[in-house]
């Protein structure tokens, strides 16, 4: 079982990462402790996708030499997909950062008109502003 454990001790760091993430975002009543809070469990994620990418002995991305894959030295250029990496979630991940940051700058870009309105980040007291 402690084998399992160390073996796979990146997911567990994952783990640690997503509920540090979570608890920011649902126990503390400061807004920007929230923000960062998600932007923690977000980057947990990606680095999660990012992880499931790599493949022992894997070389490198599946680029090939001979881009339409017939005529002369086409079995040469023949890919043998156990010898690379997916490139998938990679791409998949630049995308999910991009969202990450629009996501950071529209929920920064709320946080300081509800600032401006209420004078306070405080969830609390902004409810109690509310009623």
């Amino acid at each position: 079982m402690l084998e399992f454990i160390v073996s796979k001790y990146n997911f567990w760091i994952y783990i640690i990462l997503m509920m540090i993430g979570f608890y920011a975002m649902i126990a503390k009543r400061n807004l920007v402790k929230k923000i960062i809070g998600m932007n923690i469990f977000q980057t947990a994620i990606i680095l999660f996708f990012i992880s499931t990418a790599y493949k022992t002995g894997g070389a490198t991305l599946p680029i090939l030499l001979d881009p339409h894959g017939h005529g002369h030295g086409a079995a040469e250029s023949a890919v043998a997909v156990s010898q690379y990496i997916n490139p998938l979630p990679h791409v998949l991940m630049l995308t999910a950062i991009v969202v990450m940051v629009a996501t950071l700058g529209v929920a920064l870009a709320i946080v300081i008109m509800i600032y401006r309105k209420y004078g306070t980040l405080n969830e609390d007291e902004i409810i109690k502003a509310m009623k």
